[in-house]
């Protein structure tokens, strides 16, 4: 009598995934979205943001004017430029200018509007748009990122 090589296991449909992970699958999926639906209805506040109120070391209001081939100048509230970042080191820059300028174009505000650049006591750096509530925790995007904006502050 010849065997065949053919698995005779639980699984002999020709199935590759045990049924009981694709439910466990879709259970952690609903699980999820329940989670999300009952945050939203309730306007559960964003708890992992870092918070707002702690202690300020420096702040300083900004006008950032960015282009698009990566380079970008920054003035204070009075017109002085600031700093000017060639093309090859203001890109992250002009990569946050341009998600402040969508944000800004969305809510109907004046592009030119200065932001506050913040510098926590405990070093962690942040730039806040109060005309919009936009704000970006410049700390997630890496040391050397974090680096231009610090030279803002200095």
């Amino acid at each position: 009598m010849a065997r065949n090589n053919r698995h005779t296991g639980p699984y002999d449909h020709g199935e590759k995934i045990p049924p009981i992970l694709i439910k466990g699958m879709f259970g952690v999926a609903l699980f999820a979205l329940i989670l999300v639906t009952y945050a939203r209805l309730t306007d559960r506040p964003l708890d992992a943001l870092p918070d707002a109120g702690a202690p300020v070391a420096v702040e300083r209001q900004i006008v950032i004017d960015a282009k698009i081939d990566g380079s970008a100048k920054v003035y204070d509230t009075e017109g002085t430029q600031v700093f000017e970042f060639a093309p090859n080191e203001g890109g992250f820059v002009a990569g946050v200018w341009r998600a402040l300028e969508l944000k800004r174009k969305q809510a109907g505000v004046a592009l030119d509007a200065p932001v506050r650049l913040v510098r926590f006591k405990d070093g962690r750096i942040s730039l806040y748009d109060d005309r919009t509530g936009w704000r970006a925790e410049l700390v997630g995007f890496g040391a050397d990122n974090t680096a231009a904006f610090a030279r803002l502050l200095d």
